[in-house]
């Protein structure tokens, strides 16, 4: 199973997902990080991803492989983090099947529906949301194999 984590800047906030991840999923589960930038991708290395990259070839060829996409709500927004998430960065993460867990944080946002969080309660939400998809994932995976045998 693979997590593909998102963020651009620094990749702080891709940073302290990752981080969270690494402390409450099994090690068996690969976390990518895709930065939309050198500087975010290296960061996110830091945190503790398996995989790093930055660069719109790296979102072609990465997004369609993982299960799972975390990150702010600003990765599916075309020229967002100040232009560094082009367009054709925001369709591959947009129209990919994977689950999305995304954290309703970006400027000029506002997300009817969410409440105003502190940043530490909504890594708590997200760590959750992610536990809970790994979890379906591998329920559904063995029902496919009971059914296959």
């Amino acid at each position: 199973m693979k997590v593909l984590v998102v963020d651009g800047a620094g990749g702080s906030i891709g940073q302290q997902i990752i981080s969270r991840l690494r402390e409450n999923l099994p090690e068996k589960i690969e976390i990518v990080a895709l930065g939309t930038n050198a500087i975010a991708a290296s960061n996110m290395m830091k945190a503790g991803a398996n995989l790093g990259a930055s660069g719109e070839n790296a979102f072609r060829v990465t997004v369609p492989d993982v299960d799972i996409i975390v990150g702010p709500i600003s990765i599916m927004i075309p020229n967002s983090f100040l232009g560094e998430l082009t367009p054709v960065m925001a369709e591959y993460l947009s129209l990919s099947k994977a689950k999305k867990i995304l954290l309703p944080l970006g400027k000029h946002l506002e997300l009817v529906g969410t409440s105003d969080l502190p940043l530490p309660h909504l890594m708590d939400e997200t760590i959750r949301l992610v536990k809970a998809a790994v979890s379906e994932k591998k329920s559904n995976r063995i029902a496919e194999v009971r059914e296959n045998v």
